[in-house]
């Protein structure tokens, strides 16, 4: 860690470099180690000028560097430091019940033509974004230290890594990259003169004057969450909460990182990494796509229920997947950790993860026990007696509210894990044997179809929907698009993103192999509102069908869905099902279906002439097969 005192603020307000001071031992100008990017420096110098903090930090990314951090956070009171007998090295932070989540109405794309956002991103022009921001943001870090981040998206060296630098004046976030990415010297030495990177910066929007008492949890009402696609750069102000505020995440390795690949010819995708090993020893790759709500890191760290096969993590949310030198198509997870719901994650539901929580882990918005321990809805069948809530008040299971937040967060590194596989840093990418994609569907979907070809595939990642399931959301039923899980995280248009995934596609067949693709549904009910399919550890059945027709040796049959298990393929009586329910699982009412193709029709017509023609002609040979099927 390298610190400077606080910089020259330029008279006028504007983003104008300060007077650089005087190298000392081993600092360059501007107190960056030795080395660093010359134009790294000038602009963590322009920015120090224009947010005008006390002082300037350059992270090394240390052990040391994060137990001075940690210790900071503690003597402010952002967090607390937990029983260490039950949870070592552990703490709980407590945010500003007004800072708990993303903002998507204030998340902004900020293409230089509107047309490029398209309608699922709220747009605002650059030249008045930038306008907006630099008023935020001068003297916006006054009474406060900006810490420099630099970070690798991925393993560092890796040909599918990127690189970014993070400004921050909040040590939260700073411990929080720390554990979501590989963060510090080594990848400040990587950005290089001439090697893209980033620039990233973010404040809390909240500047102390002298003698001000600061709070626990410094936010601001407003909050601007900005991307620029073709300059790359982050802009945040006013939250110091999740993909808010650690800009690596969703901002950087989802929507910065889409509008690169676009340009790169590879994908940026909200997906799962899995490792599969079937019992005759061969090992599998798969990437999935999951909606909120759907199951996600119950999959990325699933705990299979049939012997002889092993599942193991590489990661839980985001994927990097890019053709490779051999034409095969290999992915990274280019996260560090996980940033995980708690609420819902208990023994019964994904005992990995509770096993990955054992210590090393910061807590956001939880309960604490009276121990000095942890608890959220699900951890346990039984709550506690008493708790402090996640607003610090004290709670009862009679309270009439929940304990936490349903938001609430652990951040903890990946390697912590007890089923991260040995190839989760493996810096070629791993080969990607199948693409799944799931939503949460009641009715119409079957349990598991594989796609009749990548095209296909494309169509039934576009159109993937969820049902909504309670009436706060919308009616009941209703059909919430979310095409490849990336609504809110795609940086540019989502019709010309569907052409990026046809040519991607169009690439592998030209120069090696194009992985399978299937859909699963892990969420249909009877006309009960029972649940036919028991899901968590049972989806390895599903999981392993797919997987043995990636092998050959795995029989199915047609269905206007797509290619379904064959009778006896998948032994669902061990699973608890009997074959009433099994034959449901897949039952296909061409009706219904030719019903939702309307409303496919409906929800493709809303991205107007951009909706690639291949897509178009895939409803229309579904509602041919539908048509035959009746």
């Amino acid at each position: 860690m390298t610190v400077i005192d606080r910089p020259t603020a330029p008279a006028s307000g504007r983003a104008t470099p300060p007077a650089a001071p005087r190298p000392t031992g081993t600092l360059a100008p501007g107190g960056a180690p030795a080395g660093t990017n010359p134009q790294m420096v000038a602009w963590v110098a322009d920015m120090a000028g224009l947010a005008q903090p006390d002082r300037v930090v350059w992270c090394d990314g240390s052990r040391a560097e994060r137990d001075q951090l940690l210790r900071t956070l503690v003597e402010n009171g952002t967090i607390e430091r937990l029983n260490a007998e039950l949870r070592p090295y552990s703490f709980l932070a407590r945010s500003d019940p007004s800072d708990v989540a993303r903002v998507e109405s204030r998340t902004f794309i900020c293409s230089e033509r509107e047309e490029d956002a398209g309608p699922t991103n709220h747009w605002v022009d650059p030249d008045e974004m930038r306008l907006t921001l630099g008023e935020k943001f001068d003297g916006a870090m006054r009474g406060r230290t900006m810490y420099v981040v630099p970070f690798s998206m991925g393993p560092i060296g890796s040909p599918l890594s990127r690189y970014g630098v993070q400004l921050t004046d909040s040590p939260y976030v700073v411990v929080s990259m720390g554990t979501m990415t590989r963060m510090g010297s080594a990848a400040l030495e990587q950005m290089t003169a001439g090697r893209a990177w980033v620039p990233a910066m973010h404040s809390v929007g909240a500047p102390l004057e002298p003698g001000e008492t600061d709070v626990a949890w410094p936010c601001n009402a407003e909050k601007y969450i900005s991307h620029f696609p073709e300059t790359r750069e982050i802009w945040s102000y006013g939250s110091a909460y999740g993909g808010n505020a650690i800009l690596a995440k969703k901002s950087f390795a989802l929507r910065i990182a889409s509008a690169i690949a676009r340009d790169e010819g590879w994908l940026a995708e909200h997906m799962l990494l899995l490792k599969v090993t079937n019992p005759r020893g061969r090992v599998f790759h798969v990437a999935a796509a999951f909606p909120s709500a759907c199951g996600k890191t119950n999959f990325a760290m699933l705990d299979p229920s049939i012997p002889g096969w092993t599942v193991e993590t590489i990661g839980d949310d985001i994927a990097w997947l890019a053709p490779g030198e051999d034409g095969k198509l290999r992915a990274i997870n280019p996260e560090a950790g996980f940033f995980g719901v708690a609420p819902g994650t208990g023994v019964d539901t994904n005992k990995t993860a509770i096993d990955t929580l054992w210590g090393n882990t910061v807590f956001t918005n939880v309960a604490r026990t009276d121990d000095g321990d942890v608890w959220w809805e699900g951890l346990t069948k039984t709550p506690p007696a008493h708790l402090t809530d996640w607003q610090g008040q004290e709670w009862t299971p009679d309270s009439g509210r929940p304990a936490a937040h349903a938001n609430s967060r652990f951040t903890v590194a990946a390697e912590q894990c007890p089923t991260i596989s040995d190839d989760w840093q493996d810096p070629r990418g791993v080969v990607i044997d199948a693409l799944i994609f799931g939503g949460r569907r009641a009715t119409n979907v079957p349990l598991v179809a594989e796609a009749r070809d990548w095209e296909h595939g494309v169509f039934v990642g576009a159109t993937l929907a969820s049902e909504r399931t309670a009436a706060a959301e919308g009616t009941v039923g209703e059909l919430r698009r979310d095409p490849f899980a990336m609504l809110p995280f795609c940086g540019y248009h989502m019709a010309d993103y569907w052409q990026h995934w046809l040519d991607v596609g169009a690439q592998l067949r030209r120069t090696g192999s194009v992985p399978r693709v299937f859909q699963v549904n892990w969420f249909r009910k009877d006309e009960n509102g029972r649940w036919l399919w028991p899901g968590f550890s049972e989806n390895s059945r599903v999981l392993a069908w797919i997987l043995d027709r990636v092998d050959g040796s795995a029989p199915a049959v047609a269905s206007p869905a797509g290619w379904i298990p064959a009778p006896g393929a998948i032994d669902h009586r061990a699973a608890g099902v009997n074959d009433e329910d099994w034959a449901a699982l897949f039952d296909i009412d061409p009706e219904a279906w030719l019903a939702e193709a309307d409303d496919t029709e409906s929800f493709l017509d809303g991205f107007g002439d951009r909706v690639p023609t291949a897509v178009r002609a895939q409803l229309a040979e579904l509602r041919s097969r539908l048509h035959a099927a009746s």
